[in-house]
Formats: structure tokens, C-alpha cells, sequence
């Protein structure tokens, strides 16, 4: 794999902004959004409720939520993605209601929407039901909230039903991602008022109506990751433009210790060909541990694409996954592909590496671990099939033409 690629936007932050537009009667013109199916299923659920979304291209959208039709988006959709649960912020404060089936996603494990729930309670909503939930919202009032998990979404839920509540909302142990950060400038951006962003507890102080404005989406650190992860397994050299190298400050971490650096450009990342692929033990010689957590530590959606680039490295390794019970039962393809790789328990695996894989035909189970078979099919010996792409496609724009501009030998069936 040799070349240079742009990544595609971030589809952690496109999804919540692209909610977050049904805060606003006023147009909102966003750039650099990602063609990936979940950004679509979102698309049509915003206009299931009466949202026109203009394309000006195929990357820049006008979203005008000048009027909303209804407060039941459509259950089969919902279903479709995780992301549908972000409606709920936005319809509250702006219709005060919004009936919505549990939503779906990779299936990782429990995902718990408890947080959410008790966060929007605390703003004044009323909860009947599960399936679906009815959520009722007369009047938010900004309130002290201790969130009793720092999530991601339900961060984003809170903010989202914050910004147009009476008065002042503290959000403490919030979830300080790249994207809930660019989700809260978006919102300052259009007219709301968000202290503390990037920090572990966001002020917001409720405005009575939000405005027009434009706002380009960032690159998606995760694809960087993958395709960083992707060059080092296949011996590849590439350089990543417009890299959002600022957010990649654990992974680098992570991955030095696994034999693998990369350099800093004008903003570009590049990979070289010659990396040692030997991870290092700590201290005393004991075997190296991986494991993630909340930002700014090491991303789960990374722990995937660490696993199998592990295989192709000299050593042993740790990886500790605290989040999804599930999301490490990938490592079963790996191991009928030859690597060796011991499941301590659900959460935990040891690699042994490097490992020569053989080809295999494998099925995506979810978004990251299919990029993590991917990978894997790029290093292994012969031709590899994989089934069940949209899974894949979910989250990574043009895979198979970008990997094709690296050299890979890739078709689509």
C-alpha cells in the first residue's frame, strides 16, 4: 500500500450536528459531510419529521428545520442506527415531545440509555414506556447534572436539551470526545452559550432561540487510525492529509508500543514502510497491557484495529476492553485465519505475534471489526472474501476506492 488519502468526515460528529439542526428554524450549511450509511439513515429519519435537506453536493448539505411535522420518526429506521437516540435532546427542547422505539447499532453488547434518561429527567422530561419511549418535555429547566457514566451520546443528548432550557445547566463528568467537542462549538457557532468545552463539565446557559450557520465537519480520526493501522500490517507507506494528527495523541502512544511511529507534516501523517512491529514490554520485561477509556484515553472503537495489527507484530500483548462484553468476539475470524490469540474472558485477549493469516471468507460484525477483517484480509496469504459490508459501510465512506488508490487489491462483489 503506497499513496496519499484524505479521510472522510467524522461520522461521530456529523451525526449529533446533523441532529442538533432541528434546535434552529434557521438553515444550517454543513461541509465535509461523510456518504457512509448511517449519516444516510439519519438523513431520512430528519425528514421523516419534516427537515428539508438540500444537497448542494455531495458532501455539503442545507439543512432547514424550519418546520417539524410529528414526534414519531420512523421505527423501522430508528432501529437501523444508535444514532437515532440523538433526536431526542433537539425534539424535546424544540417540540416538546418525541416518541422513539429503542434505537439499534453494533451489536457490541449492552448500551445502556439509563444516562440519558436521568439527564433529561433532571431538565424536566417525563419518560413513559421503553418500547417505544415517550418522552414529554412541557417546559427544560437547566439543572446540575452528574451524569453516572461519562457517555458520549448522552453528553450530547444533555447539551442539545440544555441550550434552549430556562436558565443554567452544569453537565459534570461529561464525555470530552472530539466530537462533543465540535457538536458544542457547532452550537455556539448558531448561537448558544457552552463554557467548559473539552473539560470533564460543560456550563450551559440556555438562550431562547438559536440562529443560522455553517460549520465544516472534521476529519473522522478513527478511518486515520484504521488506514494508519491498515499501512503498518501490510508493510505499506502512505501519507494521511488532513489527519486531525492534534486527536491522535494516545494513539500514538499506543501504537509506539507496538512498534509503530508515524510523522507529523503540515498537518499530514505520514507512515513509513519501515516499522520495527515489535511491541515493547514494560518495565521488567512484563507483557504490555491496552486497554481504553474515556477521552483521552485510548478510544474503544480503536481497540479492533490494535487487535489485529497486533498479529503482525513481534510479541505478546495485553488487551483489555471495559466497555462491550461483545465487542472482542471478533477475534474468533482472526484466529481461524492462523493468528494466535487466547479470549481471557469477554473483555480480555491476549495476542501473540507476528502470525502469517491465511485468506478466509468472513462476515462484518460490526463497523470497527470489520475494518479490523479487513486489515486482516489485506495481510493474509491468498483471496479473502467478506460479506456483509453495509456493516463496514455504516462508518467508512469509499473504502474499497480509497484502499484501491493505496494499491490494495480490492473488488466489490
Amino acid at each position: 500500500m503506497t499513496g496519499t488519502l484524505t479521510p472522510s468526515g467524522n461520522k461521530n460528529a456529523a451525526l449529533p450536528i446533523l441532529a442538533a439542526c432541528l434546535l434552529t428554524e434557521e438553515p444550517v450549511i454543513l461541509h465535509n459531510i461523510p456518504q457512509i450509511g448511517d449519516v444516510l439513515t439519519l438523513k431520512q429519519l430528519l425528514e421523516h419529521l419534516g427537515v428539508t435537506i438540500d444537497e448542494k453536493d455531495k458532501h455539503t448539505w442545507i439543512v432547514h428545520a424550519k418546520s417539524i411535522v410529528g414526534h414519531a420518526p420512523d421505527p423501522t429506521l430508528c432501529r437501523n442506527i444508535r444514532a437515532s437516540i440523538l433526536l431526542a435532546g433537539p425534539m424535546l427542547a424544540r417540540h416538546g415531545q418525541l416518541t422513539l422505539p429503542p434505537p439499534g447499532g453494533d451489536v457490541i453488547g449492552r448500551r445502556r440509555l439509563d444516562t440519558h434518561i436521568l439527564a433529561l429527567e433532571a431538565l424536566g422530561c417525563s419518560i413513559e414506556g421503553t418500547n417505544p419511549f415517550k418522552l414529554i418535555a412541557r417546559n427544560l429547566v437547566g439543572a446540575d447534572i452528574l451524569l453516572d457514566e461519562a457517555s458520549v451520546t448522552a453528553t450530547e443528548n444533555a447539551v442539545m436539551a440544555s441550550v434552549l432550557a430556562k436558565g443554567t445547566t452544569v453537565l459534570r463528568n461529561a464525555a470530552s470526545e472530539p466530537h462533543v467537542q465540535e457538536l458544542c462549538m457547532f452550537l455556539n457557532n448558531i448561537g448558544a452559550s457552552i463554557t467548559g468545552i473539552g473539560s470533564n463539565m460543560l456550563t450551559i446557559h440556555g438562550v431562547s432561540a438559536l440562529g443560522s450557520g455553517e460549520h465544516t465537519i472534521g476529519p473522522d480520526y478513527l478511518e486515520v487510525v484504521s488506514f494508519i493501522g491498515a499501512a503498518a500490517a501490510t508493510g505499506g507507506k502512505i501519507r494521511i492529509k488532513n489527519s486531525g494528527a492534534n486527536h491522535l495523541k494516545m494513539a500514538e502512544l499506543v501504537f509506539a508500543r507496538l512498534g509503530i511511529e508515524w510523522q507529523i507534516e503540515s498537518g499530514d501523517i505520514i507512515v513509513s514502510s519501515d516499522q520495527t512491529l515489535k511491541i515493547i514490554p514494560d518495565l521488567n520485561d512484563v507483557i504490555p497491557k491496552v486497554d481504553d477509556a474515556p477521552w483521552p484515553g485510548f478510544p474503544a472503537d480503536m481497540m479492533s484495529i490494535a487487535i489485529v495489527v497486533a498479529t503482525q507484530c513481534e510479541g505478546t500483548v495485553l488487551f483489555h476492553e471495559k466497555l462491550f462484553e461483545s465487542r472482542l468476539h471478533f477475534v474468533d475470524k482472526l484466529n481461524g485465519m492462523g493468528a494466535q490469540i487466547i479470549m481471557c474472558d469477554p473483555h480480555r485477549c491476549i495476542v501473540q505475534g507476528p502470525t502469517i493469516l491465511q485468506s478466509q471468507t468472513l462476515e462484518s460484525p460490526d463497523i470497527r471489526a470489520g475494518m479490523a477483517l479487513l486489515i486482516a484480509a489485506l495481510c493474509a496469504k491468498g483471496t479473502s472474501i467478506i460479506r456483509n459490508i453495509n456493516q463496514i459501510e455504516r462508518g467508512y465512506e469509499g473504502i474499497d476506492a480509497k484502499l484501491r488508490s493505496l494499491g490494495a487489491d480490492i473488488h466489490r462483489l
